[in-house]
């Protein structure tokens, strides 16, 4: 399981059914983690991955260092599946897939991060599964960060 985090001002995430895009997610000052799930993954690395999410110290204390967890700072969460994280880059100029997990146990494991998420904190929001979107985030430093468990 593969998570891009990004420290954000602001974020939300649409959703283009064809005829019209709809906002499906959004969130204030917090943390937009693109997330991937790879073949091989289990339902026990849910909580791993959830608690980095919320653990994770990337907001700035008093001093200006990164002491600061999301839990800490009670910012939002926005959720948003990405299985091209779970791509073998390394050879060619054309990504392979192979590394991601087939879109059933993908939705399986996204929906139970999602679910444990909603369970443990506040607040959440998410994207849709599958479905094609567009995130629109405001970056605050830039921070990104590449999680794996």
């Amino acid at each position: 399981m593969i998570a891009v985090i990004q420290r954000v001002q602001s974020a939300h995430v649409c959703v283009n059914d064809g005829v019209q895009s709809r906002e499906v997610g959004r969130i204030g000052a917090g943390l937009l983690a693109l997330i991937a799930i790879e073949r091989g993954d289990s339902h026990s690395l849910v909580p791993k991955m959830l608690h980095k999410l919320l653990n994770y110290r990337v907001f700035s204390d008093a001093a200006g260092k990164m002491n600061r967890s999301l839990t800490d700072t009670q910012g939002g969460l926005l959720l948003v599946s990405q299985f091209t994280l779970a791509a073998d880059t390394q050879s060619g100029l054309r990504p392979s897939f192979t590394p991601a997990a087939a879109p059933a146990l993908g939705r399986e494991l996204f929906d139970a991060m999602v679910a444990a998420a909603r369970a443990a904190y506040s607040p959440i929001a998410t994207g849709e599964f599958g479905a094609d979107m567009q995130v629109h985030l405001i970056n605050d430093g830039p921070v990104t960060f590449s999680l794996k468990v």
